[in-house]
Order: C-alpha cells, then structure tokens, then sequence
C-alpha cells in the first residue's frame, strides 16, 4: 500500500530554495512522488510513496526551525498517485494575493471550529452552542465542489482562489447575522480566507482547522455529501478517505489533474 500526505505550515522560511533544494533530496531518495511548495510563509505538500521513507520525510521535515508543529492528513492507495516529484518555490503556498491574509502577517491564526465540534453543530440542526445558524462556505473552485461538499453550503463560482474576494461580495450581508465557517481540501485556502474576511470586517467567520481531510479524518462524512477532490490519480476521496478511482488512471493523467487547480 501507497501512504498518501497532505500537509502544510505557516511559518517564516527565510532561504526558500535552500529549504527546497534540501526536500527535493529527500524526497528523491525516500522514492517519494507528489508536489511540495515553498515560500517565504512556510511548507504546503502533496506527497506519496513508502510508508516508512515518507514517515522519515516528515520527521526530519520538523527538524526545520518553526515546522515541528507540521501537521499531516494521511491516506492510502493501492497504487501511486502522482507521475514524478516537483519542488517549487513560489511566493505564496497557496497564492491569493493579500499579504496580511496570512498568520504570519496577522500575528495570529484566525479563529478555527475543530471537526468534532462542527460535527455536533451539524447534528443539532445546524446551530453553534450560541443558537447562530451555521453557514459553510466552500472556499474551493467550481471543478472540486462538483465532487462534493457539505450539506447546504455556500458555493462560490471561481475557478481560482484569487477569485473568491470578489465573488463573495453579493454575499456578505445575508452572512452578516450566522456563524460562518470556511472550508477547503486541507486547511490552506480556508485560513487565508478567513483571516481576509476577518480582517474585511467579517469578524462572525471561523475556519474549519484541517480542512475536509481532516473532517472526515477525524469524524467521519457527518453532513457531507459526495467526495473530495485532491488533485492527483484518486480523484476524490470518500468520507472513509478511500479513493474515488485508486487504479487505471495514470501518471499523466494525474499531472492533468493537477494543473487544473490550487492544492490546499
């Protein structure tokens, strides 16, 4: 069986290629296949191979200053997922082009509403312990959310993160009384956005810490419906985080897939 990891970090990395250079050899030598993102904000990966080599990875990965915390969403397949290695270096690990959309610049994370807890507000009618409604928004693009997303949840029509500023404009005031809870693949684009809205004068906003992986890591599809797509030869994971499609899409195809959008 293939390990699959999805993880990320804010946190300031002050040599980018250097930090690359050093994961490209170690993934290359663990035999890891995937995609790894760095920028002066921190680590975002993508990356699938041996269980014990990619759990190796990662350890020395939290030897890095500021990336002990790293925190990573696993999975498996039958068969590997991703056609090659690629290790970049970008100004943004998710790019959305609001520099203090970001901890680093915040000082801070914006507020998170971890998956247990959702999962209870769902189950009570979708109300917080306040008695708000309960309003998720996807922060993904149209070509996810057409995999699956929760139950009754605020999409957006963006085909790129960039996007969604705009496209949530109409929204605001309908937003402005409920708890809102943004949402995303891992955790990436839902942190951003929401300390951007936070930030915007929407202080009523929390971000789902960990994302859908980690929702459904931790408790299961509860309020879920269909899958969630990742980018790469599964296509989509199920709530069980079992692959949509785990054999007969090759290599290529996943880098197809891949280029079709942000990962995160």
């Amino acid at each position: 069986m293939i390990l699959n990891v999805a993880a990320y970090h804010f946190t300031p990395v002050a040599e980018p290629q250097a930090l690359a250079d050093w994961l490209r050899l170690q993934c290359g030598e663990a035999g890891l296949l995937g995609t790894v993102l760095v920028a002066p904000e921190g680590v975002n990966l993508f990356l699938a191979g041996d269980e014990a080599g990619l759990r190796g990875v990662l350890e020395r990965l939290r030897g890095w200053p500021g990336l002990e915390g790293l925190q990573c969403k696993f999975s498996r397949s039958r068969a590997q997922p991703f056609a090659r290695l690629k290790v970049k270096v970008k100004p943004e690990i998710i790019s959305f082009r609001h520099p203090r959309a970001t901890p680093l610049a915040a000082g801070e994370r914006a507020p998170a509403v971890d998956p247990p807890t959702l999962a209870r507000w769902l189950a009570q009618g979708g109300r917080d312990d306040r008695g708000r409604p309960v309003v998720m928004l996807d922060t993904r693009n149209a070509q996810e959310i057409g995999h699956g997303t929760f139950a009754g949840a605020l999409t957006l029509p963006i085909a790129r993160f960039t996007e969604l500023p705009a496209a949530l404009e109409p929204h605001r005031e309908a937003l402005k009384d409920a708890t809102v809870v943004s949402f995303c693949t891992g955790g990436i684009r839902c942190e951003k956005a929401a300390l951007w809205m936070r930030q915007d004068g929407m202080d009523n906003v929390l971000q789902l810490d960990g994302g859908i992986l980690g929702y459904f890591e931790q408790v299961g599809g509860l309020g879920y419906e269909g899958g969630c797509f990742v980018f790469d030869a599964r296509v989509a994971l199920d709530p069980q985080l079992r692959p949509q499609v785990d054999e007969g899409i090759d290599g290529e195809a996943a880098e197809t897939l891949a280029r079709t959008g942000a990962t995160g």
